[in-house]
């Protein structure tokens, strides 16, 4: 799919999608309780779809209600040998440890750029739980054979927080007792603040946080109710892309963000401070125009998936702003350093790196051009609202990957009156 975006002005309002982050672990939580969960608001996107799938090839059912999810489990009870979690990094990173709680050889596999993702993690780690683990030469399939058993254990947190969250997930299901799990080096705690008040929200057994360095499960019993009602919250990763657009070229209101989310890429608001972005917050909803923008300095190390919008907003900075955490970027659907470089510099902004610091230069004029998304969602987000404002129409290649996060992207930049025209 190709879209066509001429520099456009945007108003109206628009209601954030659900957060595929909470929505992802909600399926996990909801498949290793015993009972009834109803998610209301609930997410749309690829990885979503694929968090329910793998449920369900888990054992939990899963029916369409209105507009809610009702799912039933009796805990891990696979009922097929696979379960394919697609291209989402988050589902097999979570899901692989929770379906080790099984007896049942399972192969784990993916698609896209999941296979050119390591997974030596689960090599290293499973085995000291007790679960057979191969893999292939460290990368999918992975085959694995549990019952994974919770034992003190320390792992490595500098790749992902998602292996913590699987191995969380996997502890609070098997009712561990008098057990830590040790961390070096963890990157992305908001995620993992988020991760433990899920489990919480779940009646599931939530460990005692040492300072981000060890989680320790004590012996206390977890009491299940029979049914959980949860609320997906608004996703901050993609709402970020429009209050961009909206500090870039718009008179927005972007609806449904919890201020008080524990989201890591709610921080996207201290940015829009730093740059001088105009904007106003009221209840669940943040009002944003159109300014002159500064350049920042801003270290996202702990939420890396803000690159991506935060160089469209300094490509029309007055400055050369300066990102922290660029070793976050690797291990993506692309290599998002590389192709925030490549694909910025095609529109006449150029992206330098000095160590683990990326530095854009702004206040170019930005230059219409054909880019492409690397079939990574967040590019194809980013390239178009920076295209907002440029000096030419802008043709971004491969733009259907937004349904891996966004599905309605494109619909809702038209909603708020962008100029684009999509082809097949």
């Amino acid at each position: 799919m190709k879209v066509k975006l001429t520099p456009s002005h945007l108003t109206g309002t628009i209601a954030a999608p659900a957060s595929k982050s909470a929505m992802q672990r909600a399926c996990a939580a909801a498949l290793i309780r015993n009972g009834e969960t109803i998610l209301h608001n609930p997410g749309v996107s690829n990885d979503d779809k694929a968090a329910l799938n793998i449920i369900q090839q888990l054992g939990a059912t899963v029916i369409e209600r209105d507009n809610d999810i009702v799912i039933k489990s009796n805990g891990v009870q696979p009922v097929s040998d696979t379960i394919d979690c697609h291209e989402s990094g988050l589902s097999i990173r979570m899901f692989t440890s929770i379906a080790a709680l099984s007896n049942q050889p399972i192969t784990v596999i993916g698609s896209g750029s999941l296979a050119k993702r390591p997974m030596n993690f689960f090599d290293d780690v499973l085995p000291q739980l007790g679960v057979d683990c191969k893999s292939h030469n460290g990368y999918l399939p992975l085959a694995i054979k549990g019952p994974l058993q919770p034992k003190n254990i320390t792992v490595d947190g500098s790749l992902s927080s998602q292996y913590l969250t699987g191995l969380l997930m996997a502890y609070a299901a098997a009712d561990a007792k008098d057990v830590t799990i040790t961390v070096q080096n963890l990157n992305s705690r908001p995620y993992v603040d988020l991760t433990l008040q899920i489990l919480r929200s779940f009646g599931l057994k939530v460990p005692q946080n040492n300072n981000y360095e060890s989680f320790y499960f004590d012996t206390s019993v977890t009491n299940y109710s029979t049914t959980i009602n949860y609320t997906v919250e608004g996703d901050w990763s993609n709402a970020a892309f429009l209050l961009v657009a909206g500090a870039i070229a718009g008179d927005i209101v972007v609806q449904g963000m919890d201020m008080h989310s524990v989201q890591g890429d709610k921080a996207i608001m201290e940015v829009l401070k730093m740059a001088n972005a105009s904007f106003t917050v009221t209840d669940n909803a943040i009002s944003i125009k159109q300014s002159a923008l500064w350049s920042f300095d801003f270290d996202a190390t702990d939420c890396p998936d803000l690159f991506p919008p935060l160089v469209a907003l300094a490509a029309y900075g007055n400055g050369t702003s300066n990102i922290k955490g660029v070793n976050r970027l690797t291990h993506k659907e692309s290599n998002r350093a590389a192709t925030l470089q490549e694909e910025f510099g095609k529109l006449n902004i150029p992206i330098s790196f000095e160590d683990d610091k990326m530095m854009i230069k702004g206040g170019n004029i930005l230059k219409g051009a054909t880019v492409s998304s690397c079939n990574d969602h967040r590019i194809a987000m980013a390239t178009a609202v920076a295209a907002l404002k440029a000096d030419g129409d802008v043709v971004i290649n491969d733009a259907q990957a937004v349904n891996k996060s966004y599905p309605n992207f494109w619909k809702d930049m038209e909603k708020l009156g962008a100029n684009l025209i999509t082809e097949d």
